[in-house]
């Protein structure tokens, strides 16, 4: 019965896939046929570097400090699991717009004070000039603000994934003389690793949308671009018609990328056993 609904999946045709690439390739034709609408494009599409530099460099980060809090969870010191859960669940308590504003306004001006005070003796024999809060650049801010939001929430992904590894496989490396990084690096971390992949790649497609927020700061992404140009144009529909659209390519694409990899996933488990 199983083996009869998956084959009935597969032949399943994605009625909504055709629909959304008809509904692309309209709008796209309607942008690129339209003078008002190539130069909305053209205004806008400068910002999707930034979008797409502020949505890599953050979740890189935030994957290796979530890595980091996840292994601390699991850790056997007292106070170090403590701290880690402590920091997952304030982090998670916040939204990430308060998130935004504090680390620009609040947390950038106390780092730059304490660096100033901890540089003064170098600072008085001139060897390092005076740090000004402007030095720290709001892009960076929003960055640091993504980072510290995604990584509590990514900590719980590979907390789980690490969890789920058999015990008895890393009782049997121990047995066979391996130390405690070996088994997590050849063990237990590529195990985990296939575990965890859906779930990642779908808080990738997240953090696009959510790096949209970073347009509070000023930063010049495709939505600060699009909100500045319908400011200046009132052209309000056709503008946030193609800010929309922008992202839905970016998301959707990342999406179907989800989904292929998670079927990949599953017919390696199924092949290999793991899927019984």
């Amino acid at each position: 019965m199983a083996l009869l609904s998956r084959n009935a999946s597969r032949r399943e045709l994605p009625y909504w896939l055709i629909a959304a690439v008809l509904l692309a390739v309209a709008f796209g034709l309607v942008i690129f046929s339209s003078a008002g609408y190539a130069v909305i494009f053209s205004a806008v599409a400068s910002g999707i570097g930034v979008t797409v530099f502020v949505t890599i460099i953050a979740y890189s980060l935030a994957c290796l400090l979530g890595l980091g809090v996840a292994m601390a969870q699991l850790s056997h010191h007292r106070v170090l699991r403590q701290m880690a859960i402590f920091y997952v669940e304030i982090i998670r308590g916040v939204p990430l717009l308060v998130l935004l504003f504090y680390m620009a306004f609040v947390a950038a001006p106390a780092l730059v004070a304490l660096w100033n005070i901890l540089t003064t003796p170098l600072q008085s024999l001139g060897l390092v000039e005076p740090a000004l809060v402007r030095d720290f650049s709001l892009m960076w801010r929003a960055v640091v603000s993504l980072v510290i939001a995604y990584s509590a929430f990514l900590a719980e992904i590979f907390r789980a994934g690490l969890q789920s590894v058999d015990h008895g496989q890393i009782e049997a490396a121990k047995a066979l003389g391996l130390s405690r990084w070996p088994v997590f690096r050849l063990i237990i971390l590529p195990q985990a690793f296939r575990t965890v992949l859906p779930p990642l790649g779908n808080d990738f497609v997240s953090m696009i949308k959510d790096s949209s927020l970073v347009s509070v700061l000023g930063v010049q992404d495709v939505t600060q671009l699009g909100k500045v140009y319908s400011s200046g144009t009132f052209l309000f529909f056709e503008t946030y018609n193609v800010v929309a659209y922008v992202y839905l390519l970016m998301t959707v694409s990342l999406s179907l990328g989800v989904r292929s990899l998670e079927r990949r996933l599953q017919r390696y488990r199924e092949e290999t056993g793991g899927g019984a």
